[in-house]
């Protein structure tokens, strides 16, 4: 009996409180609050990613490649990122070092053109760091490292200029670029179809002429291709090779093969 009136003794008005706190709870997603963050990335990313990545992160999902055709025949074969490795395209740090958290967010952000990478812009930050610090679970190297530091950008005033164009011709051909993208950067060059990626599948170098870069075609997001380049691919850093000023010469070249 004691227990029965213990259970009776909340009063109405602090029982209609304690619902609305949870109703409210539940219409402003605090309710994620009751379970881990790696829960919650866990939940949303086998919601959102899972059908690509796998649930293992290994790229071994229900759509394991997409595939299109370009102008000139090519059919391009886009495989599932393999988190398991830690490597990652798309960075502002160094080539061989991992991704900053605001790399991985503005993929999720913007997509992956002409990857078949969707934009997650819906999802709130909370949610995309929750995708992300569990993407980090996948790779022993997210524990291992230490993280780098961004690479800093400074557009000159002279980027596109007549002399910027030309200097970044020369430096086109003496870095021997032509030999995957061709010589008039149209990825057709002697090397374009001897290409490998890290994961053993038939890549292409990039045909300048066909538009937007899946990075993004900014000259910030062509100079930072060329300091840090595309890890896991045949696409090399010059940053050590090319002072700051060569590089964006060269991104005054490129720009121009892009119709920029």
């Amino acid at each position: 009996m004691r227990l029965l009136k213990m259970k009776t003794s909340i009063k109405p008005q602090l029982l209609i409180v304690l619902i609305v706190l949870l109703l409210s709870a539940f219409a402003t997603g605090n309710w994620e609050r009751a379970y881990s963050e790696n829960d919650v990335g866990k939940r949303l990313f086998n919601a959102n990613c899972a059908v690509c990545h796998g649930e293992k992160g290994d790229s071994i999902g229900q759509v394991i490649f997409n595939q299109r055709a370009e102008l000139d025949g090519k059919i391009i074969r886009t495989y599932s990122r393999d988190f398991t490795l830690g490597v990652f395209k798309f960075r502002t740090t160094a080539t061989g070092c991992l991704p900053v958290d605001s790399d991985i967010v503005r993929i999720l952000s913007t997509g992956i053109p002409k990857s078949y990478m969707p934009s997650f812009n819906d999802l709130s930050m909370d949610k995309k760091m929750a995708i992300i610090n569990y993407v980090k679970s996948f790779s022993p190297r997210w524990n291992d490292e230490e993280p780098c530091k961004t690479i800093a950008m400074n557009r000159p005033s002279w980027l596109g200029t007549p002399e910027a164009i030309n200097k970044g011709e020369k430096i086109y051909k003496d870095m021997k670029c032509f030999e995957c993208h061709g010589d008039k950067g149209k990825g057709d060059g002697a090397k374009s179809d001897k290409l490998k990626d890290d994961w053993g599948h038939q890549i292409y170098p990039f045909n300048f002429t066909t538009g937007d870069l899946k990075r993004g075609s900014a000259p910030e997001d062509i100079y930072i291709t060329f300091t840090t380049g595309i890890d896991g691919t045949g696409m090399p850093s010059y940053a050590d090779s090319l002072d700051e000023e060569s590089r964006w010469s060269l991104v005054s070249y490129t720009m121009t093969l892009m119709k920029k």
